[in-house]
């Protein structure tokens, strides 16, 4: 086997979400079905930092005509992202997740979604949870369940959505596998959403439409009022909004497994049960997408697999659950910007 997809596997690794090595080598298996060998050489000579067609030929020694057409080619497989300033494109690497396994909604197929799941579990072994700084962040699931404190606007899903001038609505990787595998989720699959030049590279990329923000709001209630759990991205300028569920989503069927889920989300909350409201009825433990609720003579939370998203609380008919802020010492600010996300996510894996 040729050792470009090697080198570009070690490439990819070196970006902030990783992509580690295993002794299957299921992860080249998966380069060599989405990558041509010459695709593979151009993406080496991607960075995170989007570039010029002119810069990229510069740094590849390739005709910059026939790689802009290769580029463009490539941005349109997913295979890299596409990003413009003023009327210039530029292009940039794709982490293998969150990156190019999403851009991929519209071509799965079920042994691709087979490889895929072999591998990410792996991925969340050896980089998830060995850095302190995740992709994605958990946020209450209306500010309304929050006792006593009034929560930052970068942890509330409508002001995040309410700040966007450009947002598209696009189904759930996830959930989509899932159908693909002929194991369809009950959850809704609408409910994703990117924002700003995320939001531009899935529309044109047609794996998701555009909408506005009323719509995009209605989109959150629905996620809500269907139990999903909401993660923006690490960010307070957030880049998109994921509506989870414990039975499909990559990141929490994974956490769900550890023995202490709580330790790796960022998350500044925790639900509470007032035991004299309670009549332990069980709905809230039915919600919870972490088994963090058991319920004896009342409902009682294991804080140690609580992720503070609250989508325990709207179903308690005598309002007996509720959640709390983290002690200051212990809540996490996100950075201003996702660029700075990954950074801080490099820096944890000595990749700078």
């Amino acid at each position: 086997m040729s050792d470009t997809y090697k080198n570009l596997a070690i490439h990819l690794d070196n970006l902030p979400g990783g992509y580690p090595a295993t002794d299957s080598g299921i992860e080249l298996k998966i380069l060599r079905r989405l990558f041509t060998e010459q695709e593979a050489n151009i993406a080496l000579g991607l960075t995170m930092k989007p570039d010029t067609v002119e810069t990229i030929a510069e740094r590849t020694d390739l005709p910059g005509e026939e790689l802009a057409e290769s580029l463009e080619e490539m941005a349109q497989k997913g295979l890299i992202f596409r990003v413009y300033k003023d009327e210039t494109v530029m292009y940039s690497a794709a982490q293998f997740v969150i990156g190019i396994w999403e851009y991929h909604l519209n071509d799965l197929d079920p042994e691709f979604v087979k490889d895929v799941n072999e591998y990410l579990p792996h991925i969340m072994k050896e980089v998830w949870t060995k850095t302190d700084t995740k992709h994605l962040r958990v946020v209450p699931v209306s500010k309304s369940v929050v006792q006593d404190v009034e929560i930052a606007s970068y942890e509330d899903a409508e002001e995040l959505i309410r700040a966007q001038s450009k947002i598209t609505a696009q189904p759930c990787i996830c959930r989509k596998e899932h159908e693909v595998l002929g194991e369809p989720c009950d959850y809704p699959m609408e409910v994703c959403m990117s924002f700003g030049a995320a939001a531009y590279y899935y529309e044109e990329n047609k794996l998701g439409r555009s909408i506005g923000v009323e719509e995009a709001l209605e989109i959150l209630d629905k996620g809500r009022q269907a139990g999903l759990v909401i993660q923006p991205g690490n960010a307070k300028k957030s880049a998109n909004i994921c509506m989870c569920c414990g039975c499909c989503c990559q990141i929490l069927k994974n956490i769900k497994t550890l023995e202490k889920p709580a330790e790796e989300v960022h998350s500044n909350y925790y639900a509470v049960v007032n035991e004299d409201e309670c009549i332990a009825c069980g709905l809230c433990a039915d919600r919870c997408h972490m088994d963090a609720i058991s319920v004896e003579d009342t409902a009682v939370i294991n804080l140690d697999r609580c992720i503070g998203c609250g989508v325990c609380i709207p179903v308690c008919d005598v309002d007996a659950v509720h959640l709390v802020a983290k002690e200051a010492s212990g809540r996490y600010v996100p950075p201003k910007l996702t660029y700075q996300t990954y950074l801080r996510i490099a820096k944890e894996r000595g990749k700078l």
